[in-house]
């Protein structure tokens, strides 16, 4: 993703990054700022993934629906990340069963199933198979432990249910031409997509049930009152009886919200096609990542263009983006695939990635009536449906799933301090990977 001075447009307004998927993104006008005054019985602040599926879902609902939006739809991260789409949260589940047991465990992970059927069901039943580019997970290894993997495997199976393969150094060498692997676990379940192909899906779907979406809406105050909330745009004021919040890391209204979110920035690239060069080097078609505490993510996307390669990694929270971001990737991918050192990269970005210190999303009612969507980077786009169907279902009545997240909410991420402490626990764990890998 790219920092916010670097997607002006000649009018002033905000574009997209300049990645792959915007290159794709077919053109359309923009929708409407908010202007005048305005009633609905629930806001939504924000219009990426999570905030999306959180108004649909509303108004399916039978609610009356704004949704304001800073920018465009999909500008922050929904609409520039790695596009995989699996169960699991960044936070591992040892530590979350450490700190709510198995049995909530257990039903925080098939929330997360929940979110990757209900992501799979929306591109089927609007016809669009195109969004997706490919199907299954493989976690490679870049260490010789590959008895964890067995372990792994037998322990989601005894405690979730789930039924995952192992592949061994050669299973995975003829898949990936790598020495850098020893072996992987294979989930086949997750996908892989085009987000901001999806983001559009989504606002369409939420344009054509009724909700008033509106673009280039910054909300610059919100105030509870007698009835509800009220929220301030440059140009008009909406009341409603009650509010979600699903901002992230690029700044919102809710000062509580803004300083439990740790803004992550990380790295993507998508080559120029090279047919040839990929099919012989990658012949696994869904989503590829190793098992470090700060690896690389990877996929081959094909296209009308041709098969392209799309390789994110590192994190870091500077936000500027660096200089030579195409190149240092480019030597992430050489170290691991030589032969596809000589690919030429066609487009490069990066973005910043909301993320709680506790490292699970935060879904809460902060306030009566005032919901939560925020802290979704690095879990996959899982838990943007999941926590949008939490928040929904509480507001309609149902707050089972919401109550899930109770033990995650918001928790003050440190301001400065909290993010060079960030930054050297990500030093600290690329040391650790560098350590096993000997």
């Amino acid at each position: 993703m790219i920092p916010i001075d670097k997607a002006i447009a000649a009018d002033g307004k905000a574009i997209h990054a300049d990645s792959l998927y915007a290159h794709r993104l077919a053109a359309r006008p923009p929708y409407p700022p908010h202007s005048g005054s305005g009633r609905a019985d629930i806001a939504v602040v924000g219009g990426g993934l999570a905030g999306l599926t959180a108004a649909l879902e509303l108004r399916r609902r039978g609610h009356t629906v704004s949704l304001l939006e800073a920018q465009r739809v999909g500008w922050g991260a929904s609409g520039r990340n790695g596009g995989f789409v699996a169960p699991g949260f960044a936070e591992s589940l040892d530590m979350v069963e450490k700190r709510v047991g198995l049995e909530m465990a257990r039903r925080l992970y098939a929330l997360s199933e929940d979110g990757v059927a209900y992501i799979r069901q929306r591109i089927a039943e609007a016809g669009r198979p195109e969004i997706v580019g490919g199907t299954g997970w493989m976690h490679v290894v870049r260490h010789r432990k590959s008895d964890r993997l067995h372990r792994q495997r037998d322990r989601m199976a005894r405690d979730y249910g789930v039924e995952l393969q192992v592949f061994d150094r050669q299973q995975v060498r003829s898949l990936l031409k790598t020495e850098s692997y020893h072996g992987a676990i294979v989930d086949p379940r997750p996908i892989h997509i085009d987000p901001l192909a999806y983001v559009e899906l989504l606002a369409a779907d939420c344009v054509a049930s009724g909700v008033q979406l509106f673009e280039h809406s910054r909300v610059t105050a919100l105030e509870p009152d007698r009835e509800g909330y009220v929220l301030e745009t440059a140009q008009g004021r909406l009341q409603a009886d009650r509010v979600v919040v699903a901002t992230s890391a690029y700044g919102g209204p809710v000062a509580a919200v803004e300083n439990c979110v740790l803004p992550v920035a990380t790295y993507v690239i998508a080559s120029e096609p090279a047919d040839a060069a990929l099919r012989e080097a990658i012949a696994w078609t869904g989503c590829i990542a190793d098992t470090r505490r700060a690896g690389d993510y990877y996929r081959v996307v094909a296209g009308d263009e041709g098969l392209r390669l799309l390789w994110g990694g590192r994190i870091t929270t500077r936000t500027a983006e660096p200089r030579d971001l195409a190149a240092m990737l480019m030597r992430d991918i050489g170290r691991i695939y030589p032969s596809l050192r000589e690919l030429r990269v066609a487009f490069s970005w990066s973005g910043l990635m909301g993320y709680a210190r506790h490292k699970m999303p935060v879904v809460c009612e902060h306030l009566p009536g005032l919901y939560v969507l925020t802290g979704f980077g690095g879990h996959g786009l899982n838990t943007t449906a999941a926590g949008a169907l939490a928040v929904a279902e509480a507001i309609d009545g149902v707050p089972e799933k919401l109550e899930l997240f109770a033990s995650y909410g918001l928790v003050w991420g440190g301001g400065p301090v909290g993010r060079a402490a960030t930054q050297l626990e990500y030093f600290r764990l690329r040391l650790t990977d560098l350590v096993e890998e000997l």
